[in-house]
């Protein structure tokens, strides 16, 4: 089969999807419609603002939908209209099984873990903030459940030692581009042999997760380990970002984010949460089992600061704490 044959339609909303449809598109396969999420509010002024999968399809001259409900018959009616062969999904929504069992050569959707490892909407994350030393990328075909359908393509990447969230997302980004041609490839010469996800399944109760990250998620607990929170703080940078408060005497707490920092392990006697400065060129934080440095953070409201700069403007009181 030839590419120009297949009808591709993309599905996909953020940043993370932008690479992975502009291969499509220079690979030269034929990309017959985008579906994406609906124009959001944003900024200031509270604009609609279209999503970047968006913003690349009008400027590449292709067909955008953007339903709010994609079971509503419309939506399905559009799709169909689309002629489409296969269907690829890169950080879109839970589709109906109306969807993605139209097109002939099925649905498939790339995701940013070795599956069956890291299920759910934030693996990411939850990879650094469990301290692992790989992660990858998988494209399996989409069924009733969530991440479970049978795997295509896999691809490992180490994860580096003080590696961030946006970094590692930056890699797998441009990674996961690659991987998602190879797999189209796979699949337009009939060359695949999908993966049963529960062959690879030893101990499903040893599965590790990868839920929504929520906000109360974030809040750093200071009782917990430096390497333990050094790879949570790591893990949330630059976003959605560990937050803490550091408690004024006789003001109202003041909500912080946590951007970079860094780990000692040291014995002290110190209280959990209790501010250690020179109020010139370092802040370190005790906990159980050492300090955590905080090398970056951002006020409420305000720009992210390095260390250095918030002392200038700051100025400490022995026995401070963040909580």
């Amino acid at each position: 089969m030839n590419k120009e044959d297949i009808r591709v339609v993309f599905m996909g909303t953020p940043n993370f999807a932008v690479p992975s449809l502009r291969q499509i598109v220079e690979s030269g396969y034929r990309v017959s419609g985008v579906v994406t999420a609906p124009d959001r509010k944003a900024g200031r002024g509270r604009k609609l603002k279209p999503s970047p999968v968006k913003e690349f399809a009008l400027e590449h001259g292709l067909t955008a939908l953007q339903p709010e409900k994609l079971r509503e018959e419309s939506f399905l009616n559009e799709l169909k209209n689309l002629k489409p062969d296969i269907f690829i999904v890169v950080a879109f929504r839970m589709l109906p099984e109306a969807v993605w069992s139209m097109p002939a050569l099925g649905t498939f959707n790339l995701h940013a873990s070795l599956l069956p490892e890291y299920r759910g909407a934030a693996p990411i994350n939850h990879a650094i903030i469990n301290g692992e030393k790989e992660s990858g990328l998988t494209t399996f075909f989409i069924d009733q459940e969530i991440d479970t359908g049978k795997i295509i393509a896999r691809r490992s990447l180490s994860i580096e030692e003080e590696e961030s969230f946006g970094e590692l997302h930056d890699r797998m980004m441009s990674e996961g581009a690659d991987l998602v041609i190879e797999t189209l490839e796979l699949i337009r010469k009939n060359d695949i042999q999908p993966t049963d996800q529960t062959n690879l399944i030893k101990d499903p109760s040893s599965l590790k997760k990868a839920p929504k990250i929520t906000k109360e998620f974030c809040r750093i607990d200071w009782t917990r380990k430096p390497g333990e929170l050094h790879n949570f703080i790591r893990g949330l940078s630059p976003y959605p970002g560990a937050f803490t408060y550091l408690n004024y005497p006789g003001q109202e707490p003041e909500y912080f984010k946590i951007l970079q920092s860094g780990k000692e392990e040291a014995g002290h006697q110190i209280p959990p949460g209790v501010i250690i400065s020179d109020n010139k060129s370092f802040l370190k934080v005790a906990v159980p089992g050492g300090y955590i440095h905080v090398n970056e953070l951002q006020q409420s409201g305000k720009r992210p600061m390095g260390i250095i700069d918030f002392l200038n403007g700051s100025q400490l009181i022995e026995g401070m704490k963040f909580g």
